[in-house]
């Protein structure tokens, strides 16, 4: 009976969204500045392995240097976390991508514009390690990271 519920719900879910997008190509609407949006989509963070290791530890973390120093948690989209590693993390060994769902960010995840005047997720509240869906090594090789196929890249 649970699994009929989440099924229902899903489908649920998959038909609004869909509902939204013809509904918004019928109007003319646009909603890219809307978070909502963006639902359904996996954002990704960098960390260092001490990084990791200390969200595994801990359960909870405000994230990276740059993210106490920012005030917020930095991620990227598929099509903006190659060009985040290559600017930000360099040659750097030792790097985990991990995973999120959007969705499970709640109203703290704000899409913000940024580098090139795309818009980035950043979230404003502590990550929670239950909220990681994957978490894979990042190696380089030849000089670039090597990102694993679930990612999207």
């Amino acid at each position: 009976m649970c699994d009929a519920r989440i099924s229902v719900t899903v489908s649920s879910l998959s038909f609004a969204r869909l509902f939204l997008c013809l509904f918004c190509k019928e109007t003319g609407l646009d909603l890219e500045a809307d978070a909502s949006h963006h639902a359904g989509m996996l954002i990704f963070k960098i960390f260092h392995d001490a990084e990791w290791a200390e969200l595994q530890t801990k359960g909870e973390t405000l994230g990276a240097p740059v993210d106490l120093a920012d005030g917020f948690v930095h991620f990227s989209t598929a099509t903006q976390v190659a060009e985040t590693a290559a600017k930000h993390f360099a040659g750097a060994e030792g790097l985990w991508l991990l995973a999120f769902e959007a969705d499970d960010m709640g109203d703290a995840l704000k899409w913000e514009v940024s580098r090139g005047g795309a818009e980035f997720p950043h979230l404003y509240r502590s990550l929670r390690l239950d909220e990681v869906l994957w978490a894979k090594p990042l190696p380089v090789e030849s000089g670039m990271h090597q990102f694993p196929t679930e990612a999207g890249v």
